[in-house]
């Protein structure tokens, strides 16, 4: 089992370290800025090895460099974007395993949010690092993919196994479920979690990870083939991939 830390960094990212005990390896998944990181290093004698990126954008490479230069460690991410990924050392794509110590990882590729993304599943320790692909209910934006990739994604993730603890790169959960209960107001599953959401954000406490189980049964964008969720919207029937593509264009409108 790897021993996963929560680092929130800028005004909502998570950086996550990953710690294999028996090796000591340490890998830092998204890294956005350095010094926390460092600083959550040098608190737990733990010596970074490795960066898991998901995917290009600033908010989840912005370290690379900076780590690398301090630490040695070596940068992980997606052979098809490797252009885009600062320090890549190892380059990686579907189904390719990944050995952390006496872990091992799986990639999953989940393009949507951009061309190159990717997801990083360790099945033993019932945990997936999604970036911004899939939110706690919530999924990323269409920035550079399409609506038929992203659902595929989507799909590909909500076939994980429903234990699995979902890490998300953003605190985004509140304004997701703001969104989710404009959808279905009375749906008694959403209801309860975003009672729960509320609540821990009163807190300040994280709402990620959540599960997979959780995101199956109340994330709207997992649920474009659910026939009540497609009644609500007005398209009981209709393909799945319409239905998220409407999903997907009604909560990039959101103002709630």
């Amino acid at each position: 089992m790897l021993e996963i830390i929560q680092i929130p960094v800028l005004s909502d990212n998570y950086v996550y370290l990953l710690h294999e005990t028996a090796s000591g390896l340490t890998a830092a998944v998204d890294p956005a800025v350095p010094e926390p990181v460092l600083a959550e290093l040098e608190s737990r004698e733990w010596r970074l090895t490795h960066i898991f990126n998901t995917h290009h954008h600033w908010d989840h490479i912005g370290a690379n460099e900076a780590l690398k230069s301090r630490t040695g460690c070596q940068v992980v991410g997606f052979r098809g974007d490797s252009r885009r990924i600062p320090g890549i050392d190892h380059l990686v794509n579907e189904g390719m395993a990944i050995e952390f110590g006496a872990s091992l990882g799986r990639v999953l590729e989940v393009p949507g949010h951009t061309r190159g993304h990717i997801a990083y599943w360790f099945e033993a320790s019932d945990a997936v690092f999604c970036g911004d692909t899939l939110f706690a209910l919530g999924c990323g934006r269409l920035f550079e993919g399409t609506a038929q990739q992203m659902w595929n994604s989507l799909c590909k993730l909500r076939a994980l196994p429903k234990a699995t603890r979902v890490y998300c790169a953003h605190e985004y959960t509140l304004s997701n479920a703001r969104f989710a209960l404009s959808l279905e107001p009375d749906y008694p599953p959403l209801l309860n979690r975003a009672k729960q959401v509320e609540a821990l954000r009163r807190e300040g406490k994280p709402t990620v990870p959540s599960t997979m189980g959780e995101e199956t049964l109340t994330n709207p964008f997992l649920r474009a083939d659910d026939p009540q969720l497609q009644r609500r919207l007005g398209m009981k029937g209709e393909p799945a991939v319409a239905v998220f593509a409407e999903l997907r264009h009604r909560k990039d409108r959101f103002r709630g």
